[in-house]
Parts: C-alpha cells; sequence; structure tokens
C-alpha cells in the first residue's frame, strides 16, 4: 500500500471515528504552543458542537495558560484524568510522542488513540494515525477535518485555528508555509477574525519582564562555527532577576536567527522540573529551543539526537548537559549536516 493510500484510510478512519464515537478526551502535549491549544480548543469545540461528550485535559502545571494564549480558553481545560476514560477515544493532538503528554491514563487506559498531527518525525503510537506532515500545523488538519465533517466554524473556533496557525508558520514567515495555509486564513478572516488583533495579543503588549530578559539573553549570544551558529543561554538567575516568567524567553530565538550568515539558532533556558526525590522540590535541566535559518539544516534531526523532536524548521529538546559541552554538541550536528 502506498503512502498515499496509508494517509486517505487513515483520515477516513478518524472521520469514521469523530462521526460514530460518543465520548472522547482531547490533549496536547506538556507546554503547549499555539499549535497545540489552538488544535486542542479547535477539536474540544468541533466535538461538542457534534454533540459528543468531551473532556479537554492539559498536563498539571500547564494552567493558568500564559498571556499570548488566554483568550483561547472558550472551553473547560482540566488537568485530571475522567473517571471513564477508559469508555472514551482519546484524540492526541500535536504531540510527536506519547513521551510529551504526561497523563498516564489517557496513554494507557483510553477506549482507542486517534493520533493527529503534522510533524514529520510523530512516532504512529496511536490506533489510527493522521500524520499529516504536509500540512503547515495541527490545526490545519483539524480544519480540513471539520470541513469534511460540515461542522459549522464559529468565531471562537476560528480565532482558535487562526492562533495555532499564525505561531506555527512564523506568521506565514517560515518554509512550512503552503497555499493551504493561505487558504485556511482566508476563511477564517472570512468568518470574522481579526488578523490584527490576534498580531497584537501574540506579539505585542509584552511585559517589561520579557524585554529585560531579552537584553539578558542577548548580552550572552555567542557565535560558533565561523558565525553559523548563534546561541545564547538564559540561567535561572535571569528569570529572577527580571521577574519574568519562562513564557518570557518565546520570541527570542527569532532574534537570533536573523543574524547574517547563521545557520542554526539556539536558545538554552534553564528550567526548574519537579522531582518528588529531591528535597528542594525540583531539579535544573535545560531546554533548548532550536531554528534553522535557510535551507540544508534539519533542526529536528538534531532535536533527536538530544532525545527531542519537532519540524525541520523548528524543534527542541531537553538536556543535562552544561553549557560548554551543549555547544559542542550543536557544532558538531551542525557539522555533520554541511
Amino acid at each position: 500500500m502506498s503512502t498515499a493510500d496509508v494517509a486517505r484510510d487513515a483520515r477516513r478512519a478518524v472521520l469514521e471515528h469523530l462521526r460514530t464515537d460518543d465520548a472522547f478526551v482531547t490533549v496536547t502535549h506538556e507546554h503547549p504552543d499555539g499549535d497545540a491549544i489552538g488544535s486542542l480548543v479547535a477539536a474540544t469545540r468541533m466535538l461538542q458542537a457534534m454533540g459528543k461528550d468531551v473532556v479537554a485535559v492539559v498536563a498539571p502545571g500547564d494552567l493558568p495558560l500564559s498571556r499570548e494564549y488566554a483568550g483561547l480558553a472558550t472551553v473547560d481545560l482540566v488537568t485530571n484524568v475522567p473517571d471513564d476514560v477508559g469508555e472514551r477515544t482519546a484524540l492526541f493532538l500535536d504531540c510527536g510522542t506519547l513521551d510529551r503528554m504526561p497523563v498516564g491514563p489517557i496513554r494507557t487506559d483510553s477506549r482507542r488513540i486517534l493520533n493527529v498531527d503534522h510533524h514529520h518525525d510523530n512516532t504512529r503510537f496511536g490506533d489510527v494515525d493522521l500524520v499529516d506532515s504536509g500540512a503547515s500545523s495541527t490545526v490545519e488538519i483539524i480544519w480540513e477535518l471539520m470541513r469534511e465533517l460540515a461542522v459549522p466554524i464559529d468565531l471562537d473556533t476560528a480565532k482558535a485555528l487562526y492562533v495555532g496557525l499564525v505561531t506555527d508558520t512564523g506568521q506565514f514567515m517560515w518554509e512550512n508555509t503552503g497555499e493551504r495555509a493561505h487558504r485556511m486564513a482566508a476563511d477564517l478572516i472570512s468568518l470574522g477574525v481579526d488578523s490584527f488583533a490576534v498580531y497584537r495579543t501574540l506579539y505585542e503588549g509584552a511585559p517589561w519582564a520579557k524585554l529585560a530578559l531579552l537584553g539578558r539573553a542577548l548580552e550572552r549570544t555567542r557565535r560558533e562555527e565561523d558565525g553559523q551558529l548563534t546561541f545564547s543561554l538564559l540561567r535561572r538567575e535571569d528569570y529572577v532577576s527580571t521577574g519574568a516568567e519562562d513564557t518570557d524567553s518565546e520570541g527570542i530565538i527569532d532574534h537570533l536567527r536573523t543574524v547574517a550568515g547563521t545557520r542554526l539558532a539556539a536558545v538554552a533556558r534553564e528550567v526548574l522540573f519537579d522531582h518528588p526525590d529531591d528535597p528542594t522540590g525540583g531539579v535544573i535541566r535545560t531546554k533548548v529551543s532550536l531554528r534553522s535559518s535557510g535551507p540544508g539544516i534539519d533542526v529536528s534531526s538534531i532535536a533527536r539526537a538530544g532525545g527531542g523532536g519537532g519540524h525541520p524548521q523548528a524543534a527542541g529538546f531537553t538536556t543535562e548537559l552544561g553549557e560548554e559541552a551543549l555547544v559542542e554538541f550543536l557544532c558538531n550536528q551542525l557539522r555533520e549536516q554541511q
């Protein structure tokens, strides 16, 4: 069976389950970005419009949503898995691997798993895997499913879809932005989405702490491999001294990737992870965000080598490496792609 036939069969199977199954739990990956929250909210609203019993679950610690995405919470988001999860179909959205969704019972006890995603390195963990790497985003797939199911898209759903589209295409500037994405944007704007208002919410009105954190990152920026790697590290004390939240680091990497000569941009940030065996209440790990600048660099393969994943243009991983060892790892990975 060809790849196209497999994809067609998966789409038909997902559509059939969406039509005929009565109870669902919708879920996305931890520390959700715009595409994750947008697809979670849009898919949940779609199922509600179809008269389904649906519970939307996010990981513990992911509520409240960050400032940029708070307005998307037009459905109830909970952190507790419903007691009857064994009677529900689990709809996983924007999850490249089950490891990125730490709510265990959904992974093990749900009636079946529908895996809807656009990451090319998705591990195909579902009973049905609708993985469309040609889509710009997971919201693009949800938008197409809604059209095939003839489910009307109301304004709140359209906003959720549009936010996911804007953020996962880099404001329509990344290589994954295709004709489908622009058609989708036009459709959502025709339904009443105010594109300028969405832009202001996502990218303007930032707190002073975010700008102060950017300053720290720029001060610590270094160039390696004849300028092909542009790297910066944010330490825990940077967040404490500036009063910034972890989400305030979003967008910093875009400043680095625009520097002339850069092929790989990386921002590493120290994050406190809860750990029950640590008497201090947590352990420090380093989360690394990667972006490619121009053709020829697949950052998803670099992220996989570090234990993570993502898109060819945008990816990430978590590591215990110190700064110098991390920079050496990134340089070695960059050389391998020359």
